[in-house]
């Protein structure tokens, strides 16, 4: 009797969890299709034109902000060649989106320009964040990228359209320099990267790899009259009624005159919670890392 009662509740378990695979199975394919359908219907406000280098530097001498994260970085239980195919990775993405230029009114999407990536395309396994933990997917590593792109245009008067976060904090800080939270996940294609220039004057971006340090700039052919200052106004670790902890930040920004240093403007900029997968006391411990190299 005992033996049937476990079978059976055991084969309940399996079919709830094969329900609920299904579920996020068919819903992904619903919100990738849902984005396919957008991409056509709004195609003409995509960014899409790209230059050279000799172009690039040429036509827009204004360094606009300027930013560089580590490639490697030692992570408990990550085997270091997944880091070494997200360099492969990343190559493969600079080289659909170095030059892209961003004119007033477009739109730049991170998965419009690259595409899906696939085996075929080159793309290698490499290390992916998910629900909690990680996984090998091919293609893995490119929040990298995105978490780049996203704190530099935090630092210029482009308007961030979208941006999905992380919902869980993996690893401890090591070495941490910017503010926890100023990241930005993706997921081909529904979790997207998307940057809008409401300026009137065209942006490029330019990204590159450099002595094991994924490197990107905006420029423009304009100086503009200000600066940008992110900054974490709130941080703390909080119990859980369940007895586990989540991370919560506030991250906010001023924009400041630069030749007066008056401060025009302190706006909030995102409200970080993520559920925490280590124990708050191994944080405080160390120093902090550059959530860019994630």
């Amino acid at each position: 009797m005992g033996f049937s009662f476990k079978k059976k509740s055991i084969l309940g378990m399996n079919r709830r969890t094969m329900r609920g695979n299904l579920r996020l199975f068919l819903g992904k394919i619903y919100f990738q299709w849902k984005r396919y359908w957008v991409w056509f219907l709004e195609r003409n406000t995509f960014a899409v034109t790209r230059i050279p280098l000799q172009e690039m530097t040429f036509t827009f001498p204004i360094s606009i902000f300027k930013h560089s994260s580590p490639i490697y970085r030692k992570l408990k239980d990550v085997p270091m060649y997944l880091q070494e195919n997200k360099k492969v990775n990343l190559e493969i993405a600079i080289s659909k989106l170095d030059g892209t230029v961003l004119y007033p009114n477009q739109v730049f999407s991170f998965w419009y320009l690259v595409g899906k990536p696939t085996k075929r395309k080159g793309y290698l396994p490499g290390m992916q964040l998910r629900n909690g933990g990680f996984v090998e997917r091919t293609g893995g590593g490119l929040c990298q990228m995105a978490n780049l792109i996203y704190w530099m245009t935090l630092h210029s008067p482009l308007e961030v359209k979208e941006r999905w976060r992380h919902s869980f904090d993996i690893f401890p800080d090591s070495g941490r320099t910017l503010p926890f939270g100023s990241g930005a996940t993706l997921s081909y294609n529904y979790i997207d990267l998307q940057i809008k220039n409401t300026t009137k004057q065209p942006f490029v971006l330019h990204l590159w790899i450099e002595d094991g340090f994924l490197k990107g700039e905006w420029r423009s052919d304009v100086e503009i009259p200000f600066f940008y200052q992110v900054y974490e106004s709130y941080h703390g670790f909080h119990a859980e009624p369940w007895g586990g902890y989540t991370r919560r930040n506030t991250i906010r920004r001023k924009k400041i005159l630069k030749i007066t240093k008056e401060i025009l403007e302190d706006q909030l900029v995102t409200e970080n919670i993520a559920w925490m997968m280590y124990e708050p006391l191994l944080e405080s411990s160390g120093p902090k890392s550059d959530p860019t190299n994630s």
